[in-house]
């Protein structure tokens, strides 16, 4: 099986130079994965050059905390689009999610699809803060928003996916159109195979490369 389309190839470090983004251009374009997944101020460097091909230029919005108002982070979705990104990842605001506010969550998920429209629309609901029940949740408010896929973490907090969180978030998603992206720590073959086997339709990687060699 060819798993280079399961690849959002990433790198979101704030210390990324020009180079090390230019290297994950390369590398996905070589490689045909999914999507080069930048901070949305490398979306104007890296989309043109993907111009043409079967990789998709994505970036994150509201990254890493999630803790910035809708209106900005809908300000963040247009203007990523109009820098040429066709895919984005957002960050929910977790402690509404905490406080039991599902309505704040699912209406500012409604708003960045709006926003978004037919461009695909992940949402990062930072699994490794949340209980259970919390994450049970968040994944009925990803489909009550209308988005794409429920991601299970930034990469940027205490722990990121695991084959555990995928089963239960693509269990909680049953019945909908939504998908489940696996997102921080996959680094081997072996950790691949696991989060596909356990339910995940995209993985977000920055060791893509080592992954389907």
């Amino acid at each position: 099986m060819k798993y280079n389309k399961y690849i959002d190839h990433t790198l979101l470090q704030p210390q990324a130079t020009k180079a090390e983004v230019q290297k994950i251009v390369d590398e996905a374009k070589e490689n045909d994965f999914a999507t080069v997944m930048v901070n949305p101020c490398w979306i104007p460097f890296v989309a043109p050059q993907l111009k043409g091909t079967d990789v998709k230029p994505a970036c994150v919005i509201g990254f890493p905390l999630g803790a910035n108002t809708t209106a900005v982070k809908v300000f963040e979705v247009k203007d990523a689009l109009s820098n040429g990104a066709e895919e984005v990842d957002m960050v929910i605001n977790i402690g509404a999610l905490k406080d039991g506010d599902d309505a704040y969550v699912t209406k500012e998920i409604k708003a960045l699809k709006e926003a978004a429209g037919d461009h695909c629309l992940k949402v990062i609901i930072e699994t490794c803060l949340l209980s259970d029940e919390e994450k049970i949740r968040a994944c009925k408010d990803v489909v009550a928003g209308g988005a794409d896929f429920v991601k299970t973490s930034t990469g940027f907090s205490t722990a990121g996916a695991t084959p555990k969180d995928v089963a239960l978030m693509k269990k909680a998603v049953e019945g909908s159109n939504v998908k489940v992206k696996a997102a921080g720590g996959v680094r081997t073959p072996e950790e691949l195979k696991e989060m596909i086997e356990a339910g995940a339709e995209r993985i977000g990687t920055s060791h893509g490369v080592e992954l389907v060699k």
